[in-house]
């Protein structure tokens, strides 16, 4: 008899309501595939803007959001290497996470330190590697550069400023309330964090002063990413890796994200050269493909976070049901979050 499991599903486009939970059929692993079961999946915006439909390489609804899981093998394809029935993994997806359980190419999987619950180890894919292909690969940082992170509170934010502090950069974050504000600074590391509904390019401009800034990681777009430019240094470089400007509110305006498109500044190459500067993008699930690259850091990710070098902040767990998805896409529609929030499921 043919296999199904329980799944959060993005059926129709709209606020969080438009979320169901089916019952789905559960394809056999294929040669090189693996069944996982998902004990916790990791919610990130981007699954905001699938359900809110201003998201780009999705396949035809209905489908899952999520683009990672922790979870145990249940079943192998034969072609399975290194791997056995019972092994915990963590696995990268295009989508399909916030599942019951998932079937994934084993080349996806990555194992995770005993010492983490599934819960730690999901909330750690995406936003470090995230964090860790904008600042190493990307930007190429180096030790005494000025990194601006925006966001910095969030997801990506609290990993990408412990990257940067833990290779000796200094880190000048923005954050929309005080409390988190002060976590960056305090619990974080960072040298400065300002208002992000502020006038934070000229507070970053007078904490910087003529050193300005090296490096400028912006997920935000439209009139942010005109001002990371603005205070990029000579030899700066802007790393762009979302738009969440397109969705202030949980229903999707095109009129809204229209704006946030046209605000976000081109790229004219020599408009660059007369600045010195260089932009750079990054699509973490786009890298399918050079997994070798992925592996090497994520490996290091877990190593640094199993000596507590590198300190996962999650904010809350939500059920991973239809109505816990519900909850958690509101939380992070209102900006509350403090870190990660992740869907974990039940005995």
């Amino acid at each position: 008899m043919p296999q199904t499991t329980r799944a959060v599903l993005i059926e129709r486009h709209g606020p969080p309501d438009v979320l169901v939970e089916r019952e789905v059929p559960l394809p056999d692993p294929g040669p090189e595939d693996v069944h996982l079961s998902v004990r916790a999946a990791g919610v990130n915006f981007a699954d905001l803007l699938m359900r809110a439909g201003l998201y780009g390489t999705v396949p035809p609804r209905p489908y899952s959001a999520g683009f990672e899981v922790a979870g145990e093998i249940v079943r192998m394809g034969p072609g399975v290497k290194g791997w056995r029935e019972g092994d915990r993994a963590v696995a990268l997806l295009r989508y399909g996470g916030q599942a019951r359980d998932v079937i994934v190419p084993s080349r996806q999987l990555f194992r995770f330190p005993d010492t983490l619950t599934p819960v730690q180890a999901a909330a750690i894919p995406v936003v470090y590697l995230t964090g860790w292909v904008a600042l190493f690969e990307a930007a190429r940082v180096r030790a005494g550069e000025t990194a601006l992170i925006l966001g910095a509170a969030g997801g990506v934010g609290t990993a990408a400023t412990q990257l940067a502090v833990s290779h000796a950069l200094r880190v000048i974050g923005t954050a929309g309330s005080e409390r988190k504000r002060e976590f960056v600074v305090k619990e974080l590391g960072a040298a400065a964090c300002f208002d992000s509904q502020g006038d934070w390019e000229a507070e970053v401009r007078r904490f910087a002063g003529t050193r300005s800034v090296d490096v400028a990681l912006d997920a935000v777009g439209g009139r942010a990413s005109r001002s990371c430019r603005r205070l990029l240094a000579p030899l700066g470089r802007h790393v762009v890796f979302g738009l969440s400007a397109a969705l202030p509110g949980e229903r999707r305006s095109w009129l809204r994200a229209g704006v946030a498109w046209l605000r976000t500044p081109g790229t004219r190459p020599l408009s660059l050269i007369e600045r010195n500067t260089g932009i750079f993008g990054i699509h973490l699930l786009h890298l399918f493909g050079r997994e070798a690259v992925l592996r090497t850091a994520l490996d290091e990710i877990y190593r640094r976070v199993a000596s507590g070098k590198l300190k996962p902040v999650i904010d809350r767990t939500f059920p991973l049901t239809r109505d816990g998805a519900v909850q958690a896409h509101r939380y992070l529609h209102a900006r509350r979050n403090l870190g990660k929030v992740v869907l974990e499921a039940s005995d």
